[in-house]
């Protein structure tokens, strides 16, 4: 691919407009006009490339295996992409490179710019030295949450006027992407406890400068840098650590795990949660066909009574996390009320892809064995007469290993029949240790569930045409594209 004269051009010393000024790596902002992401097509990495490029500057990268929906964001936004590596792609040399998470030594690109000394930056340092510096730092983590609990805080801010900046690791629907440079003072960011790069294996979300801290659940996960739960909850309180004594965290404190982390916090703590001892807590809950009532409490006082169209214990518990933050940066009861009312939630939770001969096909995110059972939970607590589908594609760094082998049996029990494809890239999990897709639907077989191991996606599809019936409901769960299988199940119902 020929990358087009304007990036090349700018990396020759053309000046790029509105560009925020501010120290990066001993190097003046505004000598620093042309930024390479290597392996761009991340989500977080192609979000932040866009939010550069809204800036001012000019962007362009490269990554393996360019293909929808990324290369297709990428082109609407204006980035060019270089399919594939090569030292080629350095030339003329850009002044920045931000270095992915996914590249590691060898990579002929990463061999290319070491050998040249092109300055280079992870993801997480980028995003604080062009975005965070000068602004409110709103960080949300945990486990389980991140994404629609910041996107729910950047729909408040919103929808309040105070045109916030935000970094999302999805897509918000209110918003269309997950990336806005906003002239307001907070920067909203979903802060993940993921290594940062090849050469700073800390958690990304050390290096966001909170001012404000949410925290929504701590579990076990990401088995490939951490070894055990202990190690997650350090990089946890060092989080904890960096908020001033003048900020805030919100935690949910129905998790004994986040409590422990919480304990030795400078800052001012406010709980959150649906267990009493709560300092915000949801209760009255009525669920409607649309989302769910609830009454929050703040501090033994009734704070409203809200809507949220959002179903499940963990989207009440995301609502008020979002709520105890608006609170703080000084939005009204109405204000937070209204805006509840209106979120679209994010894409791939629980999102309707399409119906077909009376069947519905549903789209979720989740993966780790916690947000399984939540979101499935949820639905079957709307739906108590629906026939369940969940249809499970192993294939994050530690689904793909034995280690929630048991845990996986619980987090399908309100599905009424499960189907389970083959194991992603089993070669990447340790010898040994590889997750068993068959044991799981045996497992299941033998607590009289219907459950069965079907190895590919058109397996699944012929499978399920001749078995679904008008009423039912298919719920895939994979933090990928699984094959395609949401709209070639539909074409195969229509």
């Amino acid at each position: 691919m020929e990358l087009p004269e304007g990036p090349r051009a700018s990396c020759r010393g053309g000046k790029a407009s509105s560009v925020r000024q501010a120290p990066i790596l001993g190097m003046e902002a505004q000598r620093i006009k042309c930024i390479y992401f290597l392996a761009v097509c991340g989500t977080a990495m192609a979000s932040l490339a866009a939010l550069l490029k809204q800036m001012g500057y000019h962007v362009y990268g490269s990554d393996s295996g360019v293909y929808p929906p990324m290369s297709t964001f990428l082109q609407e936004q204006g980035i060019p992409v270089f399919d594939g590596f090569d030292p080629a792609h350095l030339d003329p040399a850009p002044d920045l490179v931000v270095v992915g998470n996914v590249i590691s030594r060898g990579n002929v690109e990463l061999e290319e710019l070491l050998d040249r000394h092109i300055p280079y930056i992870s993801l997480p340092d980028a995003l604080r030295e062009f975005c965070i510096r000068g602004r409110r730092s709103v960080v949300i983590t945990g486990t389980h949450g991140k994404t629609t609990t910041s996107a729910l805080l950047a729909w408040m801010l919103e929808q309040a006027g105070r045109q916030p900046s935000f970094l999302i690791g999805g897509i918000p629907n209110n918003f269309g992407r997950g990336f806005q440079w906003g002239a307001g003072s907070e920067i909203v960011l979903e802060g993940d406890e993921y290594d940062s790069a090849y050469f700073d294996k800390t958690a990304k979300f050390l290096h966001y400068l909170p001012d404000i801290g949410v925290i929504n659940h701590i579990e076990f996960d990401h088995a490939d840098i951490y070894t055990s739960l202990d190690e997650i909850a350090l990089a946890f309180r060092r989080f904890v650590n960096l908020i001033p004594r003048s900020g805030l965290l919100a935690a949910c404190f129905d998790f004994d795990q986040v409590r422990e982390v919480c304990r030795k916090a400078f800052c001012l703590v406010r709980s959150f949660g649906l267990g009493k001892e709560n300092a915000w807590r949801a209760c009255d809950i009525e669920q409607t066909d649309r989302g769910q009532n609830m009454s929050v409490i703040k501090e033994g006082r009734l704070f409203a009574r809200v809507f949220i169209p959002l179903f499940g214990d963990h989207n009440i518990r995301n609502s008020l996390a979002a709520m105890v933050v608006a609170d703080h940066l000084g939005l009204s009861a109405d204000q937070i009320q209204d805006s509840l009312a209106t979120f679209a939630n994010v894409r791939r939770r629980l999102e309707l892809k399409g119906e077909a001969g009376g069947v519905q096909v549903y789209d979720d995110f989740g993966h780790h064995p916690t947000a399984i059972r939540e979101t499935l939970a949820g639905f079957r607590r709307l739906h108590p007469d629906r026939r369940i589908w969940a249809l499970f594609e192993p294939r994050t760094a530690t689904t793909r290993r034995s280690i929630f082998q048991n845990e996986m049996i619980e987090a399908f029990q309100d599905a009424d029949c499960v189907l389970v494809s083959a194991v992603d890239r089993p070669d990447k999990a340790p010898a040994g240790q590889v997750f068993s897709s068959e044991q799981l639907a045996s497992d299941l077989g033998r607590l009289h569930k219907q459950a069965f191991y079907i190895e590919t996606v058109d397996a699944m599809v012929d499978f399920l045409k001749h078995r679904l019936q008008p009423g039912d409901v298919v719920i895939t769960f994979s933090n990928g594209f699984f094959g395609g299988i949401h709209q070639k199940l539909l074409n195969a119902l229509t």
